[in-house]
């Protein structure tokens, strides 16, 4: 292959991988956002304010127990059959999961079996994006040039976040459309029903993108890549596995829905206002996710995400002191300040995981890593939080929590080699 196709094929790589990453996460974050802000009124409504915001965050956290299923999955298959076929099949399930949520009727209507099939249709969504993001970030970064690594691994990382601006973008516009009552009977179901549309134009951007060249020149291949894993990586699993779970629980305050909650429910702030500076955290975390990509093939990943959770531990500590403000401008500088330093603890794990594990097991490795931090961290994350406000009656004991996870991230990434550069081919 020349250079100018090569150069070529890195760009739909990258398209494929973030706009892809992109839809799987828009499906993912509008759950979480609108758990928050309707399923506990009509989903969970027959029990009581506190307790139904409870249960709806608790459904957001059951998708995360599913995760690790998704991986191993996905991790076995991508590891035998290659990365581009499970990309395909994770967007597909998402995409069906999240429009049918936009159909389910209510609890009015039929009663137990609107929460049931919700948490049904949740389930589908935890094993998808278990399965999906190993496989965008591997097909991503096996495809980088070695000193590009970082970037290129930055463009799925930025998928979440362009999934957090899509999602709220598309709440925020649907709370113009349809305000007050009417968002709660029929506005949240609009951007549910989008997905279709989006999984479309996810699997046209897909289906041209050549597989990974480093799996397709894999020898050694293991004959159980997960057995592999399990019995010769386990302390880097843990390890790193903690590392993303010092970013997730900071992470699913806004991306978990928690803060959009808190904020109108709790705070009564407007929901409008709530969903746009949640907008305005998403674009801030998506730019600075690209900008420690690629930091991180300047200066390391290691010195990178150490930078970065001094940065995170900062925001943590300001988050719920400037939200308690109850005022616009002081909520927009909470979710900015948040929104750069989620990023920065982000945008370097696509290379750091790839990097980690040696190519027999790298598909298995990276994806049942990041689903057990994300089980560790963001999963019951906005449910622990609501939790301890209503028995504290202070969000104090949040900021504390989310302290102590910033710390333990910092922790876990300082006890990891620094394997910036090293030859995919050979480790």
């Amino acid at each position: 292959m020349n250079r100018r196709n090569s150069a070529a094929e890195d760009r739909r790589v990258i398209a494929a991988t973030t706009i892809g990453t992109a839809i799987e996460w828009y499906d993912f974050f509008l759950y979480a956002a609108v758990a928050g802000l309707v399923f506990n009124q009509v989903m969970f409504g027959q029990l009581d304010a506190g307790a139904a915001t409870i249960v709806s965050f608790l459904s957001v956290g059951l998708s995360f127990l599913f995760r690790p299923l998704g991986a191993v999955l996905a991790g076995h298959f991508s590891d035998r059959l290659g990365r581009r076929i499970i990309l395909m099949v994770t967007l597909i399930a998402m995409g069906g999961a999240t429009t049918a949520i936009g159909l389910l009727p209510t609890y009015d209507s039929i009663g137990l079996a609107a929460p049931l099939l919700l948490v049904f249709f949740r389930i589908i969504q935890g094993i998808s994006a278990g399965g999906e993001w190993g496989s965008a970030v591997l097909l991503a970064v096996e495809h980088a040039p070695v000193e590009k690594r970082g970037l290129f691994g930055a463009g799925p990382q930025a998928g979440a976040p362009a999934g957090l601006l899509l999602s709220s973008g598309m709440l925020a516009l649907m709370n113009v459309i349809a305000p007050g009552d009417a968002f709660i009977e029929w506005g949240w179901r609009v951007p549910f029903l989008l997905s279709i549309v989006l999984m479309f134009v996810g699997w046209w951007i897909r289906r041209g993108v050549e597989e990974s060249p480093v799996f397709e020149e894999m020898t050694g291949m293991a004959h159980s890549p997960l057995r592999t894993l399990l019995r010769d990586h386990w302390r880097k699993v843990l390890i790193a596995a903690l590392v993303f779970a010092g970013n997730g629980t900071v992470g699913y305050m806004v991306a978990g829905g928690y803060i959009q909650s808190y904020a109108s429910t709790q705070l009564g702030m407007s929901r409008g206002t709530v969903l746009w500076a949640v907008t305005g955290a998403a674009v801030a975390w998506l730019v600075s996710t690209v900008f420690a990509g690629a930091l991180s093939d300047r200066i390391g990943r290691r010195k990178t995400y150490l930078g970065g959770f001094v940065f995170q531990f900062l925001a943590a500590a300001a988050l719920f002191p400037l939200v308690d403000m109850r005022e616009t401008g002081w909520l927009w500088a909470a979710m900015l300040l948040l929104g750069v330093a989620l990023g920065l603890t982000y945008g370097q794990q696509a290379a750091m995981y790839a990097e980690l594990f040696p190519t027999p097991v790298r598909g298995s490795g990276t994806s049942l890593t990041y689903a057990i931090g994300a089980i560790l961290g963001g999963a019951f994350a906005p449910t622990i939080a609501a939790a301890l406000v209503q028995s504290t009656g202070s969000t104090y004991s949040v900021t504390v929590y989310l302290c102590v996870a910033t710390t333990i991230g910092f922790l876990a990434a300082l006890s990891l080699r620094d394997r910036t550069g090293v030859p995919l081919t050979a480790n």
